[in-house]
């Protein structure tokens, strides 16, 4: 139904246009076949001549002014060799039909003009110069009537003819009405399916782009949990290995320890996959990071000093710096062979400051950040904060992630700091 009603909309004028002139022509001939058969003689001739040629020409202005012309000013110029010419066959032809000549000349102008005012203007002219060329036409081609034959026929004439002057204005402004409303309908219609599609389009890359971010989450979560919870587990079977002829049952509570430390492994690959589910945490974040810490040191040598204060940052926040302390230990254990850390954090200013270093044997120049360190630089930046390392060749690794208050899209904080410090 739209493409047809796109394919009229776009024809329509086009047709209106041709009928118009159609009619003109059509009336011209009846003009001139009147004209033929009311005079005789060398005054047949001169006035079918004056007819012809003037009915000729204003055939031609009209078809121009329709389909040629677009300027509005120039428009008018063509009007006024329009009433110029219908005022001549006015003169010659007793007005029979100036009122339908009238009527075709200005729908044809009606119809390019868009201001309603321009066309009450227009159509207040041409009732007025209707009724010069009726007066002028019939006072030229009745010499000798009567005055009071006079005056009852040319009232009676520029009454008709103004009459169907505006019922002509009348009908015509309500087809263009009609006619604009509908194409502005279509177009509106078409505009809307336009938004639509591109609504659709940007919804369904949106969804790609989330589907992209969450599987990143998914693999940093597993990465951090995993990466943790596997380097304590291989530094426990490796020192089993080194124990099992000199302390066989040392050795066996290092392996118990590890077989449980990769259960726990499982279970928090689970956890980051339920997080990002939306499950609810069951533990605060103090909570968390000392159960991390616990996890760790639990049957190793290693050493951890920490000072955590209590806080509610939102669960994206709660994520990224229980990630980031796995990072860090496990960084430190696999790469630094550090055996002792420390870890604060503690709220500023209604955002949180996470440190972490160790006694690893730190690292030469710039540090190289892999996939987990760079993890954590992405994150911080995520949520407007900022993510340093800080390493001397053996002196140990610093990391100190910065996170502003959050934003009024993010969950604010709502506890009170508490400290607690503790060394193990």
């Amino acid at each position: 139904m739209k493409g047809k009603f796109n394919i009229y909309s776009e024809k329509l004028i086009t047709y209106v246009k041709l009928i118009l002139i159609a009619i003109l022509v059509t009336t011209e001939i009846v003009v001139c076949a009147q004209t033929a058969t009311r005079n005789t003689g060398a005054e047949l001739i001169l006035n079918l001549t004056v007819v012809i040629i003037c009915c000729v020409l204003l055939a031609i202005v009209e078809t121009i002014d329709s389909f040629v012309i677009k300027d509005f000013t120039l428009k008018m110029v063509f009007y006024g060799i329009d009433a110029a010419l219908l005022l001549v066959i006015c003169m010659f032809t007793g007005n029979s039909l100036l009122s339908t000549l009238y009527c075709v000349v200005l729908t044809q102008i009606y119809m390019n003009i868009e201001r309603f005012r321009d066309k009450l203007i227009l159509f207040a002219v041409s009732c007025g110069l209707y009724t010069i060329s009726f007066v002028v036409g019939w006072v030229l081609t009745n010499i000798g009537a009567t005055i009071l034959n006079s005056a009852v026929e040319i009232a009676s004439g520029v009454l008709f003819g103004l009459l169907v002057i505006a019922l002509d204005f009348i009908i015509v402004q309500f087809l263009l009405s009609f006619y604009r409303t509908n194409k502005e309908l279509s177009e509106a219609l078409k505009a809307a399916d336009e938004s639509r599609a591109a609504l659709k389009a940007a919804s369904e890359q949106l969804s790609e782009t989330i589907v992209f971010e969450e599987r990143n989450r998914i693999a940093k979560d597993i990465h951090d949990n995993a990466g943790h919870s596997m380097t304590t587990v291989i530094m426990q079977t490796e020192a089993a290995k080194l124990l099992i002829d000199k302390d066989p049952e040392e050795a066996k509570n290092r392996i118990i320890s590890a077989n449980i430390q990769a259960r726990n492994a499982l279970e928090q690959m689970r956890e980051s996959v339920h997080l990002l589910a939306g499950r609810q945490k069951t533990l605060t974040l103090k909570e968390e990071l000392e159960a991390i810490i616990a996890q760790t040191i639990d049957g190793t040598d290693i050493k951890v000093r920490y000072d955590i204060e209590e806080s509610d940052p939102g669960e994206a926040r709660y994520r990224f710096i229980c990630n980031s302390l796995k990072e860090c230990l496990a960084n430190g254990i696999r790469h630094g062979k550090a055996t002792a850390f420390y870890v604060e954090l503690k709220n500023v200013g209604g955002g949180l400051k996470l440190y972490i270093s160790d006694n690893g044997s730190g690292a030469e120049g710039t540090v190289k950040a892999g996939f987990g360190l760079m993890g954590m630089i992405e994150g911080a930046k995520t949520f407007g904060g900022d993510c340093t390392f800080t390493s001397i060749r053996g002196e140990g690794f610093e990391v100190l992630v910065d996170l502003p208050s959050p934003k009024p899209s993010e969950n604010p904080e709502t506890n009170q700091p508490t400290t607690d410090k503790k060394e193990v």
